[in-house]
C-alpha cells in the first residue's frame, strides 16, 4: 500500500480521553494502515520561521508540524482564510474582507508548507490536501517537481460562480486546483456549482466526472462525509453519557429539551435560531414552561471582528428572550459558552427531544448525524435541520426548514414535540440507516478509492493559473 500524506491547517494527534473529531479518527486509521504522515501548523507562533519540523509519533500516527510567525497566523489563517474565503464561501460576502496582505500571506504560507513537505515526500507516495486553507498547495508541490498522486478535499461549500468573481484573483486560485488529481466536496450541490465554474470561466468541458481546462483533466466528486456511527451510539450507551443524561432529566423536570451544538459562528444560523424559537414562545403560550432550548456553543476565531459581534449579539438576544419570557422556576434558553466531551455530547443529544440543527450554510453539519446517531432506539427525538445544510441531502426524514423563516422553525417546533411514537422512530430508522451506511469510513474509502485508482502516467501537462 502506498504511503498517505495528509496535509491539513492543523494536526489532530491521538489522545487517550478518545474525544477526536470523526475526521481525525478516520485519517488516523489511513495513517496508520499506509504508515503516512500528517502535516501541519503546530499552532504555536516563532518570532521567525526557520522551516524547522517538529516530528512527533503517537499511538501508530506519524506528525509533523511546523511553527509559523504572528504576521503569517494573522494574514493567513486570520486574514485570508477567516476574513476573505470562510465568508464568501459561504455566501457571506457583505463580511468577506479583501486584502492584498491577506493573499500575499496566504500564497507566503503555502509556499512554506511547500518548501517543508517536499523533502518529506517519496515518489510514491499519495497525497490528500485538505480544506480552503491549502487550496494552491498541489500546485505548489507540482512546481517543486512531484508527480505523486494528489487530491484536495474541500469541508466547506463551494459558492455560486456569481460570488466567486467577486474574489480577485479568483480563476487564479481556482486553477490551481486542475494540480490535483481528485477533487471532492459533500454534495452534488458543491459539485455543479464548481463545474459551473470550470465552464463559464475558465473554458472547460464537463464530461461526467472529469473536468478538462486546457491540456489539465481532474476528477471531481461528491463524497459526503460521514461519523463513526457505531462508535458514536455506542458511546451514547457509555456511563458518562448515561450520568449526563441521568443530570439533565433531573434538572428538566419533565421538560422537553430542545439542543443546538455549534461552534459559535455567524454561519451557523445561532441568531436565526433563538429568533425562531422566541416566535415559537410567542405563537405557543401554552408551550411555555413545557419546553426549554439548551445551547451549546464554544467560543471560535476571537481575533476576528465579526465573531466578537455574533457573540455580542447572541448574549443580548438570549438575555431579551430569557427576560421577556422567563419565571422564577423556569428559564427558556440554557445558552452554554463551553465544549463537551463528545461521550458527553451523546449523553446531551441523547436527553433531548429535539435536535435543532439550522445553519444558515454549511458544508455538511456532523452535528446532525451525531445527534441521530446518539437517540435511543425505542424513543428516539426528531431532528429539524435547515434545507441548506449539506446533511439535508441524505437526512430526508428530519423536518426540514428555511432557518430564514422564524414561522417555519415555530411550526416544526410544535410539529416534533406533538409527533408519535411511531412516526419519530420511522423517521429516525431511516435517517439511522443512512448514517450507519455512509459512514466516515465509507467517506475516506470513497474518496482514497478514487485517489488510488488514478494513473499518474498518462496525466496531461497542468496548465499555466490564469489571472483573475
Amino acid at each position: 500500500m502506498s504511503r498517505l500524506i495528509v496535509i491539513s491547517n492543523r494536526v489532530s494527534r491521538p489522545n487517550k480521553s478518545g474525544n477526536q473529531g470523526g475526521l481525525a479518527v478516520a485519517l488516523a486509521q489511513a495513517l496508520r494502515e499506509s504508515r503516512g504522515t500528517w502535516i501541519g501548523w503546530s499552532g504555536e507562533i516563532t518570532d521567525n520561521f526557520t522551516g524547522h519540523i517538529g516530528f512527533y509519533e503517537d499511538d501508530g500516527v506519524k506528525t509533523a508540524t511546523i511553527d509559523l510567525e504572528e504576521q503569517d497566523v494573522d494574514e493567513y489563517y486570520n486574514g485570508y482564510a477567516n476574513k476573505t474565503l470562510w465568508p464568501l464561501f459561504h455566501f457571506r460576502i457583505d463580511l468577506a474582507e479583501y486584502a492584498r496582505d491577506f493573499e500575499g500571506g496566504y500564497n507566503r504560507v503555502n509556499q512554506r508548507f511547500a518548501d517543508t513537505t517536499a523533502p518529506l515526500i517519496e515518489p510514491e507516495d499519495v497525497i490528500w490536501v485538505h480544506d480552503y486553507h491549502m487550496i494552491p498547495l498541489g500546485q505548489m508541490l507540482r512546481d517543486r517537481g512531484h508527480r505523486n498522486k494528489m487530491g484536495f478535499f474541500l469541508h466547506i461549500p463551494w459558492p455560486p460562480t456569481r460570488l466567486l468573481v467577486s474574489l480577485p484573483h479568483h480563476s487564479k486560485l481556482v486553477s490551481t486546483l486542475f494540480a490535483y488529481d481528485v477533487v471532492g466536496f459533500h454534495t452534488e450541490e458543491w459539485l455543479e456549482s464548481f463545474r459551473h465554474y470550470a465552464e463559464r470561466e475558465m473554458g472547460g468541458t464537463v464530461n461526467g466526472d472529469f473536468i478538462t481546462v486546457g491540456g489539465r483533466t481532474i476528477q471531481a466528486v461528491a463524497c459526503p462525509i460521514g461519523i463513526n456511527a457505531k462508535e458514536f451510539a455506542e458511546a451514547a450507551e457509555s456511563e458518562v453519557a448515561q450520568n449526563m443524561l441521568r443530570q439533565i432529566r433531573a434538572s428538566l423536570q419533565d421538560r422537553s429539551m430542545i439542543v443546538g451544538v455549534d461552534r459559535l459562528d455567524y454561519s451557523k444560523g445561532l441568531e436565526e435560531r433563538f429568533n425562531g424559537y422566541a416566535r415559537f414562545l410567542k405563537d405557543h403560550p401554552d408551550q411555555h414552561r413545557k419546553v426549554l432550548l439548551t445551547q451549546i456553543a464554544p467560543p471560535s476565531r476571537g481575533e476576528v471582528e465579526s465573531y466578537q459581534q455574533i457573540r455580542a449579539a447572541l448574549d443580548s438576544l438570549a438575555g431579551r428572550i430569557n427576560g421577556e419570557y422567563s419565571d422564577v422556576d423556569w428559564t427558556p434558553i440554557r445558552y452554554v459558552n463551553q465544549g463537551y466531551p463528545r461521550d458527553k455530547l451523546a449523553g446531551i443529544y441523547r436527553s433531548a427531544r429535539i435536535g435543532l440543527v439550522t445553519p444558515l450554510r454549511d458544508g455538511m453539519n456532523l452535528v446532525a448525524k451525531e445527534y441521530v446517531a446518539a437517540q435511543d432506539p425505542e424513543d428516539p427525538g426528531v431532528l429539524i435541520l435547515s434545507r441548506f445544510a449539506g446533511a439535508a441531502m441524505q437526512l430526508k426524514d428530519a423536518l426540514l426548514i428555511n432557518p430564514y423563516s422564524p414561522e417555519e422553525m415555530s411550526d416544526a417546533i410544535l410539529r416534533a414535540l406533538a409527533m408519535p411514537l411511531d412516526e419519530r422512530k420511522r423517521r429516525w430508522r431511516a435517517m439511522m440507516d443512512s448514517v450507519e451506511k455512509q459512514d466516515i469510513s465509507w467517506w475516506r474509502q470513497c474518496f482514497t478509492g478514487r485517489l488510488m485508482a488514478v494513473d499518474r502516467d498518462t496525466a496531461r501537462v497542468e496548465p499555466e493559473a490564469a489571472d483573475g
